[in-house]
């Protein structure tokens, strides 16, 4: 992929829906069109020991259950996104979903062999998408008829993936092949084959992390505080009046840089220079870096709400693989083979994070595999350079 192609591509749709730019002409075979289903449980309890009455959360499939239900693969989401992996909606959808080029017939996660269901998230950073269903500070309270705000449970991967496995036992699966995802979604990876062992048989994390340590829990806090600093988030009491939609477009500002390495950000952004005039000129003017990266966010933040994106950063920070004493005892309770995939130039969740995962699973003895995705996106290379490790992918599986 050239990276020049896709600059255009990038400005116009936002950075984390170029994912199928990258192999789109080379696989001839399509998925049919995607039908977003829902998916409601009751009386969920949450790791703290919290109840939440009613659960609603969307999901998608891809492929053919067989008779055993034992053909299943799992994909999870990461924070920005959804439960739209693979495929299209509509015919005049202008993209797939993020890993289009790894999922469908005779791809690396390939839909003639596998069942491959993904579902959005509790808390969803886009609450208010049409395209996506989750219950979350944005939903209504039984209790009051009024949305929760901060009144709704701090929930944890172990929370999302008790959902997902809610959902499969629904659908009277009770074991899975595999289950896959990048970024959060490796979190949700690597907690369901921690909390399930019997489960999961293997685990791909991409771009993933074993626990957060200090400095990871204090770079996501950086996408929290613009947000906490809006005067009209108003502790969360803000479904009523106006919304921090500053502190959103801040937050989103954060995201959408910390997940580039400067290799591809300064390409895309070539025309920015200290030698600009305007801010000489005048304190009150942005470079135009600045204004472009701000336009990427204000897109990025119409479906957006402030108090989700508050509680998958506390989701994040809180990540330990188990949710237990140490990271060791929680990688002990691991069946699953396991394959480990991080950037080489990601500078959100650093390849460490991920080795050390990895480490810890082969002194214990475990069947675990570890190769880095190189490429100039950083974080985004989970999504954007995927298909550099399709073929490890499609191995790992068989």
């Amino acid at each position: 992929m050239k990276i020049t192609q896709n600059v255009g591509l990038v400005a116009a749709l936002g950075l984390l829906l170029i994912s199928a730019v990258a192999c789109a002409d080379t696989q001839p075979e399509s998925l049919p069109l995607v039908e977003k289903q829902e998916f409601v449980t009751t009386n969920f309890e949450t790791f703290g020991g919290e109840v939440i009455p009613e659960v609603r959360v969307g999901w998608e499939a891809y492929g053919e259950l067989n008779a055993a239900k034992d053909n299943v693969i799992l994909i999870t989401h990461f924070f920005s996104g959804n439960s739209h992996a693979a495929g299209k909606y509509a015919e005049t959808d202008p993209m797939p979903g993020y890993w289009d080029a790894i999922i469908g017939p005779g791809k690396a996660i390939d839909t003639n062999r596998f069942y491959v269901i993904s579902s959005d998230t509790l808390v969803n950073q886009e609450p208010h998408n049409p395209n996506v269903i989750t219950t979350g500070p944005a939903s209504i309270n039984p209790a009051t008829g009024k949305p929760y705000g901060l009144d709704f449970p701090v929930v944890t991967m172990r929370d999302f993936v008790n959902v997902q496995k809610r959902l499969l036992e629904s659908l009277g699966i009770e074991k899975l092949h595999a289950v896959v995802g990048p970024s959060m979604g490796s979190l949700q990876a690597l907690e369901w084959a921690v909390a399930y062992p019997d489960w999961v048989e293997r685990m791909i994390s991409v771009i993933g992390m074993g626990e957060s340590d200090p400095w990871t829990i204090a770079n996501l806090q950086q996408w929290a505080n613009p947000i906490l600093a809006d005067p009209n988030w108003n502790q969360g009491n803000y479904y009523d009046s106006e919304a921090p939609t500053e502190g959103v477009v801040q937050a989103l500002m954060s995201i959408t840089l910390q997940a580039q390495h400067p290799l591809i950000f300064n390409q895309l952004n070539a025309a920015t220079n200290a030698r600009e005039t305007a801010p000489l000129a005048n304190i009150r003017e942005n470079f135009s870096v600045i204004n472009n990266l701000r336009a990427m966010a204000t897109a990025r933040s119409t479906y957006a709400d402030a108090n989700h994106i508050l509680y998958l950063v506390r989701a994040n920070q809180l990540y330990m693989a188990g949710h237990g004493e140490s990271l060791q005892q929680g990688l002990t309770q691991v069946k699953a083979a396991t394959l480990f995939l991080p950037a080489t130039n990601d500078l959100l969740l650093q390849p460490y994070l991920a080795k050390r995962a990895h480490d810890i699973l082969e002194s214990e003895g475990k069947n675990s595999q570890y190769a880095e995705i190189t490429g100039p996106w950083g974080h985004l290379d989970g999504i954007v350079s995927i298909t550099t490790q399709a073929d490890r992918i499609r191995e790992f599986l068989q």
